[in-house]
């Protein structure tokens, strides 16, 4: 499995570009996941509902499962974050894993950057980021991406993607 980020300031637009992303990779073929780390307490479950209850009595996972989907809650109880790679590792198997957070995840990434949030790039100073989606020209080394053309983003992951293969099953 390939997994591959986007990095940016909380308003930048992550989540609308990979929404706007991920159509447009199955449309390629790819069976593609996502990772998306929260900064906050989060919860996707219902106070009142049956699965929230038995959570809150102290299960340590609840598994709900329907004929439409299935969700597995694993509660921490006070244990460490798993690492981005035991994350990655709990998914089923499939083509692309997209990651949104994990600034500092030493992954290949896009920063996505918008002018008016007023936040300072983050490239300089993270080797990872190999490109840079933003709505302004940018001074920069990295290839430059228009955030308002998810099509030329995809082209660039594909062919990123493409060459990775390349790299790691090049002969020695």
């Amino acid at each position: 499995m390939h997994v591959f980020g986007f990095a940016g300031f909380s308003g930048s637009g992550k989540t609308t570009l990979i929404e706007q992303l991920i159509p447009r990779l199955i449309a390629r073929g790819l069976r593609v996941a996502l990772i998306k780390h929260a900064h906050h307490e989060f919860d996707v479950d219902t106070p009142g509902k049956d699965s929230y209850r038995h959570r809150e009595a102290g299960a340590s996972e609840v598994l709900i499962t329907s004929d439409q989907r299935w969700v597995l809650m694993h509660e921490l109880r006070g244990d460490p974050e798993p690492r981005l790679a035991e994350q990655v590792g709990y998914l089923s198997p499939c083509d692309l894993v997209l990651v949104e957070g994990y600034k500092r995840a030493e992954i290949p990434k896009i920063e996505v950057h918008r002018s008016a949030s007023g936040k300072p790039l983050l490239h300089p100073e993270d080797p990872f980021i190999i490109a840079v989606a933003s709505d302004e020209e940018i001074a920069t080394g990295l290839p430059l991406l228009d955030i308002n053309d998810p099509d030329a983003i995809v082209a660039f992951i594909v062919v990123y993607l493409e060459r990775s293969d390349e790299i790691i099953t090049a002969p020695a």
